[in-house]
């Protein structure tokens, strides 16, 4: 009886910690932090920012004339530390909290409510670290135009248009998408910013190159390149540090994320290549400038669809980039002669816009992606919603922001700074001794 009786008290016992067991393991739901995911999204969040600086300033800087590099070079730092500050101020509570469908709210204001126990909603990361991410695309989707008003732009007046042009659209379109806007409940996909960062940007160089006006003696006298070597340079690291900017927005260290690494490559080399191609047909050359424009033209295209499709995807994709960009190029530049001094729109515009298009056709398990997308007709209509709206969006507030920054500052330097060179008009500095 007394072995019974033990027996009974052992299994009470044991059903006892079982509840506890099940109780504390339901009061403790709150996400963790994962070391692994984290230590990743570190280090792409350095590789972006490594994308601006240095390696667009290098880029563009290269892409100029001898008399305007540090200008460009200022730019991208103006811009970088301006968007940082105003990302902590409003920015990060404006794009990724709350439940609107147009705008977040301003309950985070200067990150009110974000400590270094935060986790970002649905990552298994520190939400200091989402929001260090998170700026890094703030400071380089702006700085993409530069290439659009270099040699002829005032530098406070594009510091001001910038200040307004993240608050009026990147920091809108970024919650349409990525912060649980109308657009990612509408099911757009868009991994890493063909819409919210390369059509937005590639729109406004589009339109400020159109209002601003032409350089000097645009096009009836060229403006080379002054530093291939630089071009090179920076279009070497804006292509490592894409490796960052595309497989960090996974936001984990896994399998997506490396397949995200590899298409990203694929697409570049592949645009690289054919771009050679190209210039080799018509010019019977194949330049070192040509060659790194389009690998950097096959990076914004896939860059919308790296985490939908598979490597062949990524090649076609590569490939029809550089066809589409290239020619686009000719276009604005030849035909329409509009002064996007440095192809911002043909590149990065129309690259984001046809990546964004292409990943309902390749995201496709058929065509080699990875099924995540729904039917060709559906993806693609809900894709070309998002880019309509967007790309008017941005139109717009482009237009009304030039007016607004031209009564305030002007937007252009005086005849004798432009032809001085805005290094020593603007910054009262050369990059050389013998300015060429």
């Amino acid at each position: 009886m007394q072995c019974v009786n033990t027996f009974k008290t052992s299994r009470l016992v044991l059903g006892f910690l079982a509840l506890s067991t099940v109780f504390l393991q339901a009061q403790n739901t709150s996400p963790t932090v994962d070391s692994g995911n984290t230590a990743w999204v570190l280090t792409a969040t350095a590789l972006v920012l490594f994308m601006t600086m240095p390696g667009l300033a290098l880029f563009y800087g290269g892409l100029v004339r001898g008399r305007n590099v540090l200008s460009v070079m200022a730019q991208c730092g103006g811009i970088a530390c301006m968007a940082s500050l105003l990302w902590v101020a409003v920015g990060y509570s404006l794009a990724f909290k709350g439940d609107g469908g147009w705008i977040g709210n301003l309950n985070a204001l200067f990150l009110k409510g974000v400590t270094v126990d935060s986790v970002a909603a649905g990552t298994q990361l520190p939400e200091v670290l989402f929001v260090m991410f998170q700026m890094t695309f703030a400071i380089i989707t702006p700085c993409l135009y530069i290439g659009a008003v270099v040699e002829r732009m005032k530098f406070g007046a594009l510091m001001l248009f910038s200040a307004l042009w993240l608050l009026a659209v990147y920091f809108p379109v970024t919650h349409w998408v990525w912060g649980g806007g109308w657009l990612q409940d509408m099911g757009v996909k868009d991994l890493a910013g063909g819409i919210v960062v390369h059509a937005t940007a590639g729109i406004t160089a589009l339109i400020l190159a159109m209002m601003l006006g032409k350089r000097r003696g645009f096009p009836e006298h060229p403006h080379p390149p002054h530093q291939p070597g630089m071009v090179y340079i920076g279009a070497a690291m804006l292509w490592v540090g894409w490796f960052g900017f595309n497989g960090g927005s996974q936001l984990a260290a896994n399998g997506p994320a490396g397949m995200t690494v590899l298409v990203t490559h694929l697409s570049a080399c592949a645009a690289g290549l054919v771009w050679c191609l190209l210039e080799r047909l018509r010019n019977g050359k194949a330049g070192l400038i040509g060659m790194v424009t389009g690998l950097v033209a096959g990076l914004a295209t896939i860059t919308p669809a790296s985490g939908d499709v598979g490597p062949l995807g990524a090649i076609v994709i590569g490939s029809l980039s550089a066809v589409v960009c290239y020619f686009s190029v000719s276009l604005i530049r030849e035909k329409l002669h509009i002064d996007d001094s440095l192809d911002v729109f043909a590149v990065h515009g129309v690259g984001g816009i046809l990546g964004t298009v292409l990943l309902a056709f390749f995201g496709q398990p058929s065509l080699g992606g990875l099924g995540h997308v729904k039917s060709v007709g559906t993806q693609l209509g809900i894709q070309l919603t998002g880019l309509g709206v967007t790309i008017l969006w941005s139109a717009v507030a482009t237009v009304a922001l030039v007016f607004i920054v031209r009564a305030i500052l002007g937007l252009r330097v005086s005849e004798e700074q432009e032809a001085e060179g805005l290094d020593r008009s603007e910054h009262g500095e050369n990059a050389y001794p013998m300015e060429s």
